[in-house]
């Protein structure tokens, strides 16, 4: 049994600690990823009427495409569905059968962009549009490779495994479909232990597999980037990229600024930047970034905090790096200030968090 259902086991039954946060509950996730795993369980005959119960919502309304469903929703869909479907590599299964256009709009924005490149930045700052559980990101590993790389959402640790199978799977296959199947990655870093059914990872990706990982991403050779699109069409992809960011921007809560200062926080922990840091990267006075942070309705420190908290829960409950490693990875250099800053963002200790953690990695469902 893998490591997502038994987990999903676990885990409805445990209260979410964003379960009272509005954006947890914002209505503005596409269903796609519940909407691929309705499709496998009807064609094994499986019900998944009942997969809906509590969330007011029916399964006739995925038919709508302008359904929009908050993250809890989705959440507990995918939830049930791993524990309906109880199928090894699940993440793996369904993401490997996408294809460009599994993704809309966002799959011809990438289609006709210019360049490889190119088409993977309008993929990942759009990845919203399709309803991804994860956060995205591009990084520069060094001069010869660049990497996707992706955070959970809400501190999301329980579903780590499916949605990192169902994010990197699909975007192998669309980036092999836009390039041909030539398309090899360097290698792939996981922050969660290896499954049983590892090998399914390195047969799929065709590269090395690391887990236990600081980070969740997917290397791949930055000479690709400039590889021309067969499809290449200027106008068509300004058009389709101008009407994803519409369509983020009429669903965004926290605003353009919050999310951009928490993609830099994230790619930065080490380095425990300050306000005034941040605002000069963004092109930003310190004052401008204040104030347009407060208009959002947030404080810099609270971004801050939250995402060191959701970071530091990540590494904990991956049972790979000591705390005193933890607390360097979010930029403290003294053990003993990270222990302090950790039970005042959450109100236990790390040690704890490891503890209570632990059932929810080893426990195993009977066959």
């Amino acid at each position: 049994m893998s490591m997502a259902q038994a987990a999903s086991r676990t885990a409805r039954h445990l209260p979410h600690p964003y379960e009272h946060d509005p954006r947890y509950l914002a209505a503005d996730i596409s269903p796609n990823i519940p909407v691929h795993l309705i499709e496998r369980a009807r064609a094994r005959g499986i019900c998944c009427d009942s997969w809906f119960s509590g969330l007011s919502l029916s399964h006739a309304q995925l038919n709508d495409p302008t359904l929009r469903v908050s993250y809890r929703q989705a959440r507990t869909l995918v939830l049930r569905a791993l524990d309906a479907l109880r199928e090894p590599a699940l993440g793996l299964a369904i993401g490997r059968n996408e294809t460009i256009g599994s993704f809309g709009l966002l799959g011809l924005a990438m289609m006709t962009s210019r360049t490889f490149g190119d088409a993977m930045r309008v993929g990942i700052e759009n990845h919203r549009v399709c309803g991804s559980l994860l956060d995205v990101d591009f990084a520069v590993i060094d001069e010869h490779s660049v990497a996707v790389q992706t955070w959970p959402r809400f501190g999301e640790v329980e579903l780590l495994p499916f949605l990192c199978e169902e994010l990197f799977s699909s975007s192998l296959a669309i980036a092999r479909e836009l390039i041909g199947q030539s398309l090899t990655p360097i290698r792939m870093e996981l922050t969660y232990p290896a499954p049983p059914y590892a090998e399914q990872y390195s047969a799929l990706f065709q590269c090395e597999v690391r887990f236990g990982a600081p980070y969740n991403r997917i290397l791949v050779d930055a000479s690709w980037l400039a590889h021309p699109l067969p499809s290449y069409n200027p106008l068509t992809s300004r058009q389709a990229s101008a009407l994803c960011t519409q369509q983020l921007s009429a669903r965004s809560h926290d605003g353009e600024i919050v999310g951009s200062v928490e993609r830099l926080l994230r790619s930065r922990l080490r380095e425990h930047p300050r306000l005034i840091e941040v605002a000069r990267t963004l092109h930003l006075s310190e004052r401008s970034l204040r104030r347009k942070l407060a208009e959002s309705g947030r404080v810099f420190r609270e971004i801050h905090d939250r995402v060191r908290a959701e970071r530091a829960f990540e590494l904990l409950r991956a049972q790979q790096l000591s705390v005193a490693d933890i607390g360097s990875e979010l930029g403290f250099s003294d053990p003993r200030e990270f222990r302090r800053a950790f039970k005042r963002w959450t109100g236990i200790s790390p040690q704890s968090a490891r503890r209570e953690a632990r059932p929810v990695r080893d426990h195993v469902l009977p066959r």
